[in-house]
């Protein structure tokens, strides 16, 4: 019995490092502020987030993957987004857990032959890929499975102004997790600045530059000021500032993110996290293919 603080309290310290893995850190501090955010913006998808991320943890812990990689959260944000995804587009029913539980699941399994795959292949990484894959499935489902939309609440017109202006890039960091409130994206934004600071400048730079790009370009200035074209570009800069330190790297991964987003919309399909996933592979893929040619023009020193 005396172990079953330490037990509990140390699952409970995984769970917030899953939280705090939706941005790319490993920090309980991060994670534990994330929960604050979504208690704040939208406390009705909270039950669904939680109930994501014990299953895509536990999952993992059942299945016997590797002990480290579950303890700093990465078997925890694609459920947990799975959960926040599932919770905001439909309404309540007993059908709906079991969808949270069996996707995060599904996406823990779906993870794990990729991670192997890039350590011992060098793969791309995997990013919120299960995610969006799982998300893209349920939401094409929802007909067949008689899952009933929530009621989709129109927001005010606003007028842009300085203060709507920043009120938008902290709603670009929000929209990572679904969330439109300005308090939810500071609260986030310190969860950052917690966890790694140049994250969390590079973050305020992707959602700014996705602000500022939406309205040079003339996309839809009520999209651009929910934080609709932030939250990708914001992922990217983190993603790309954490493996390169040329500041150039990260701007271009903001703005291939930015362009890449509307052609989802061509598609009919959302977006979610895949504009982002898409920038980074294509900069990591580039690189290697140029330090390949590098190495093959080489002049090769003589026996």
């Amino acid at each position: 019995m005396p172990s079953l603080p330490a037990d509990a309290l140390q699952g409970f310290r995984v769970l917030l490092n899953g939280f705090s893995q939706i941005f790319l850190q490993s920090h309980p501090g991060c994670g534990l502020l994330v929960l604050l955010a979504i208690a704040i913006g939208a406390p009705e998808l909270l039950g669904g987030a939680l109930l994501g991320g014990l299953s895509s943890m536990l999952t993992a812990q059942r299945r016997g993957y590797a002990k480290a990689d579950i303890e700093i959260g990465l078997y925890g944000y694609n459920g947990i987004l799975l959960g926040l995804l599932l919770s905001l587009k439909f309404t309540w029913s007993p059908l709906l857990p079991l969808l949270i539980i069996a996707s995060a699941g599904l996406s823990s399994l779906l993870l794990a032959p990729w991670m192997r795959r890039l350590r011992e292949r060098q793969w791309l990484p995997a990013f919120t890929f299960p995610f969006v894959v799982l998300g893209w499935l349920l939401l094409a489902l929802a007909a067949p499975l008689q899952l009933h939309p929530q009621a989709e609440g129109g927001g005010g017109v606003q007028q842009l102004d300085a203060l709507a202006s920043l009120a938008a890039v902290a709603r670009g960091l929000g929209q990572v997790i679904f969330l439109d409130q300005p308090l939810a994206g500071l609260c986030l934004w310190f969860g950052l600045l917690l966890a790694d600071r140049r994250a969390a400048l590079w973050a305020l730079l992707g959602s700014a530059g996705g602000l500022a790009l939406a309205l040079q370009q003339g996309w839809a200035q009520h999209s651009a000021l929910a934080g609709l074209y932030g939250y990708n570009a914001s992922l990217a800069a983190i993603a790309l500032s954490q493996v390169h330190r040329r500041p150039w790297l990260p701007a271009l991964g903001i703005v291939l993110a930015l362009l890449l987003q509307p052609g989802f919309a061509a598609l009919g399909l959302p977006a979610l996290t895949m504009p982002f996933i898409l920038a980074c592979w294509l900069i990591q893929a580039s690189l290697e293919c140029w330090r390949q040619a590098v190495a093959d023009t080489a002049p090769r020193a003589k026996p």
